[in-house]
């Protein structure tokens, strides 16, 4: 029983503390954006760069190059968030646009077919389509939270239902834990950026 406790300690203590630094800073930066935090921007872009290393290392190569995505939307959305508003003004929380959803979907179902099948034939890569699936959804989530859309969130919580089994059986177990706790934040942040939507949709745009 001892030894059963111990090697199950030592296996969700991850596999280097890269990892451990990666998921630390992880949780911030989610925590970061569902407060409207811009400082969610600069951790997410130290943490993309961690995490691109321990999902190569796992042989998860879509979701290492989906980090490289994610450094260059965080500087765009910090930019967009600061600026990308009536009159340059700072964004607020709105609803996802229909043209936007039918790019996301349309999006996400070719990226996992293509990117997938690339991956299941040429490389070594561990799950290819679902590897794939969980990186073309966390680009659309992504998007959709630079331009601060309520529904980003909802996006990242399917996303996240997928990724916590998925590192687990990677033996990233750590990041797996990550991922469970991203979906109480994904949710925490629905409600808080719904309120702040229907502040948004109350308030009058400033004339300059």
């Amino acid at each position: 029983m001892l030894h059963s406790l111990y090697e199950f300690w030592t296996s969700a203590a991850g596999n280097s503390p890269l990892e451990w630094v990666a998921v630390i800073t992880g949780f911030a930066c989610v925590w970061l954006a569902a407060r409207e935090s811009l400082w969610n921007f600069p951790v997410a872009i130290f943490s993309c760069i961690l995490f691109a290393v321990v999902y190569y290392r796992s042989q998860l190569y879509s979701d290492s190059l989906l980090q490289g995505f994610f450094i260059l939307m965080s500087i765009y959305g910090w930019y967009e968030w600061l600026y990308g508003g009536n009159r340059n003004t700072a964004l607020v929380v709105t609803r996802t646009r229909p043209w936007e959803w039918a790019v996301v979907g349309v999006g996400t179902v070719v990226f996992t077919l293509g990117f997938g099948y690339y991956l299941r034939h040429h490389t070594d890569a561990a799950l290819p389509y679902w590897d794939s699936f969980t990186t073309a959804g966390s680009l659309g989530a992504q998007y959709l939270l630079t331009r601060k859309r309520l529904e980003n969130w909802l996006i990242w919580i399917l996303v996240d239902l997928i990724y916590v089994p998925l590192l687990w059986y990677k033996d990233l177990h750590p990041t797996s834990g990550l991922y469970a706790v991203y979906l109480i934040l994904a949710a925490y942040g629905y409600v808080e950026w719904r309120r702040a939507a229907r502040v948004a949709a109350v308030t009058p745009t400033p004339v300059s």
